[in-house]
């Protein structure tokens, strides 16, 4: 079941693929190295969510 961390998690994995390519594109390597860090809040957000989706008995 997927949870409110899970959501924003794979909003924030989605936003910073966008702006990974857009700086890839454009040449912006700070667009870049900007879209890689809001992947890993994304992925640290969605992990979050296992451990909450676990202790509460949901997985």
């Amino acid at each position: 079941m997927a949870n409110e961390s899970h959501a924003k998690g794979t909003a924030s994995d989605l936003g910073g693929k966008l702006k990974e390519g857009v700086g890839k594109l454009t040449g912006d390597k700070s667009l870049e190295a900007e879209g890689h860090m809001d992947q890993a809040k994304g992925s640290a957000q969605k992990a979050w969510g296992d451990v909450k989706d676990a202790l509460a008995g949901k997985k």
